[in-house]
């Protein structure tokens, strides 16, 4: 059985990077969070632009989405920033994110005195957790311990023939070696549902794989009434898509030809292993977050139209649908399924993506992680702010 030396975590959990992280509450401290990591650039910040202005659905999932992105593997300690008035309160998602067994502190902005003091304080704080992450030595884990998520974004007509496929494969490889791959982007899967019922473990899974299809069919006919079947982005279309029924075929490629063990929430980490939907939008930087907050490691990332966009806490690796993309953004790109188009199989390609998967989790940069396209976090909202 294949093994990988990982960062041991309380709950039993493998990282494949030993990252601390500094999180903020809410929008207001974003500026005290950079702050903070530009001081001290070994730990990663989580920018984002919620944490109040907003309610109902949407409070209980960005709080969960940020809680549990501090459970994520990969994570070894976690600083939380709070302003002091907003609605996420910096010590209730410190509790939460401290039942993983982590290190994790927090403090208000308000109540240190402003941004400067605030600022050398989480200095001081995040310098001792870093400490500790470098002390850490790593541990031999099964490969049944990797959790990998899968996207796709500014895809082309070749993103179903070469890049998913091949992604498929290299999906299944690791479902059989125990390990876990999650994709999403419900909106992509419109049409397909009669094609992922019939591949789901029981009746069960079926029941909620056909539901959460049906209600993203619901949400755009909803908001796009007739153009509905054209949920694609203007990228799609120059790319020579010409429905979402042709862009859901290719995006389910990605999850191989295994069976589908489980559905679960947004950001909600999977309790079965093997091959997992997990429901969520199909906009690039909020399915990502979701993935990370699900608990996956690292991140395969196809695109035909060529998106460098990475993630704070987990490698993301790149794969270009053709070879024009491939060669025009070698900077950006990790792997050429254009080669397909080329001679090459959808095997090659996928042997080619497994290699690269176990040198990532051995600690290769990916081309994301090099360029430190971090971004900042876009958490999924289902209702308008007030």
């Amino acid at each position: 059985m294949a093994t990988f030396q990982g960062y041991a975590r309380p709950d039993g959990s493998a990282g494949i990077r030993n990252h601390v992280a500094v999180i903020p509450s809410v929008a207001c401290a974003n500026g005290v969070v950079a702050a903070i990591t530009r001081e001290v650039p070994e730990a990663v910040s989580l920018l984002h632009g919620h944490g109040c202005g907003r309610g109902g659905e949407d409070l209980g999932l960005h709080f969960k989405t940020l809680a549990n992105l501090a459970v994520n593997p990969n994570v070894y300690g976690v600083l939380v920033v709070g302003l002091g008035c907003e609605v996420i309160k910096a010590e209730y998602l410190a509790e939460r994110m401290s039942h993983s067994g982590k290190a994790v502190e927090f403090f208000n902005i308000q109540d240190v005195g402003g941004s400067r003091r605030a600022t050398a304080r989480g200095v001081e704080i995040v310098r001792g957790m870093v400490a500790g992450a470098e002390a850490q030595e790593k541990t031999p884990f099964p490969l049944s311990a990797v959790v990998l998520g899968l996207e796709c974004g500014g895809s082309d007509a070749f993103s179903g023939v070469t890049a998913n496929p091949s992604v498929g494969l290299a999906a299944d490889w690791l479902v059989e070696e125990g390990g876990t791959a999650i994709f999403t982007e419900t909106t992509e899967m419109i049409g397909t549902s009669h094609i992922l019922e019939r591949r789901s473990r029981d009746e069960e899974v079926a029941g909620e794989v056909a539901a959460r299809i049906a209600a993203a069919e619901r949400r755009a006919d909803d908001i796009l009434g007739p153009l509905a079947a054209q949920v694609i982005a203007p990228g799609n279309m120059d790319g020579g898509m010409s429905s979402i029924r042709e862009k859901s075929l290719g995006c389910i490629l990605k999850g191989g030809s295994s069976t589908i063990n489980e559905v679960v929430d947004y950001a909600e980490p999977p309790k079965e292993k093997g091959l997992v939907i997990m429901d969520g939008p199909g906009y690039d930087v909020e399915s990502i977050t979701g993935l990370a907050a699900a608990g996956c490691q690292l991140m395969i990332f196809t695109t035909g139209r060529g998106n460098p966009i990475g993630f704070p806490l987990l490698p993301v690796i790149k794969v270009a649908s053709n070879g024009r993309l491939y060669r025009s953004m070698e900077d950006d790109m990790d792997v050429n399924a254009g080669a397909v188009l080329e001679g090459a199989t959808l095997q090659d390609v996928a042997e080619e993506i497994k290699g690269l998967i176990m040198r990532v989790i051995g600690g290769e940069k990916t081309k994301a992680e090099i360029n430190r396209q971090d971004g900042i976090l876009c958490l999924y909202t289902v209702t308008p702010s007030f």
